[in-house]
Order: C-alpha cells, then sequence, then structure tokens
C-alpha cells in the first residue's frame, strides 16, 4: 500500500515540475528566414495547367511542354522512385523523363 501511495506522489511531484519548467520556459520564436538561394530550388506546389503533361505509366515515361508563355522552374515528381531534378523549362520548351521504379505523381513548380 505505501509503494502505491510513493508512486503517486513521485508523478504528482513530477507533473509539477515539467508544468513549471514548461510555464517558465520562454515564448516561441519564429524561425529565422531561409537565403533566398536555398530557397530557389524548394517545391512550391503543383504546376499550373499551362504545363502539359503526357503520361504513359506502364512505359514509366512523361513528357513536359511548357505552355505558360514565360519561363517554368518545373520537377516531375516519381511516387515510390526518384524524381527529375529542377529544371528551367522555357516557353514552349518540352522535356522527355524514364524512370525505373515508382509511378507518376505529379508536376511542381520549383
Amino acid at each position: 500500500m505505501q509503494y502505491g501511495k510513493r508512486l503517486a506522489g513521485g508523478l504528482i511531484t513530477a507533473a509539477a515540475l515539467l508544468g513549471t519548467a514548461l510555464a517558465a520556459s520562454p515564448a516561441a520564436t519564429a524561425a529565422p528566414a531561409t537565403p533566398a538561394s536555398a530557397t530557389a530550388h524548394a517545391i512550391r506546389g503543383t504546376a499550373p495547367a499551362c504545363v502539359k503533361r503526357d503520361v504513359i505509366k506502364h512505359r514509366k515515361y512523361v513528357k513536359v511542354t511548357n505552355l505558360c508563355g514565360r519561363a517554368m522552374h518545373l520537377k516531375v515528381v516519381i511516387d515510390w522512385g526518384p524524381d527529375s531534378r529542377c529544371l528551367t523549362y522555357q516557353h514552349k520548351q518540352q522535356w522527355e523523363w524514364n524512370w525505373g521504379r515508382g509511378s507518376y505523381g505529379k508536376v511542381v513548380t520549383c
């Protein structure tokens, strides 16, 4: 019986100390801004509809064509496989990508 009382007392003490430590800790601060060079090739989101994708899944092949009227930085994402590198496509430029394992995911801006 005494073991149970000591265990409960120890748990209450530990909870009180943890609560005090959390209350006394400084407020969270925003992470420092990343330099522009580090974000130059960060994935931003799915490519717009003006980027044409011709996908033949059973051949593990995609052809990407930029019809946006301006240069676009694009990357092919392969689920469970190797992604393409981030490439700059000029207007009406196209590029083909083949992969060995995985399946076509999407084209993203980067």
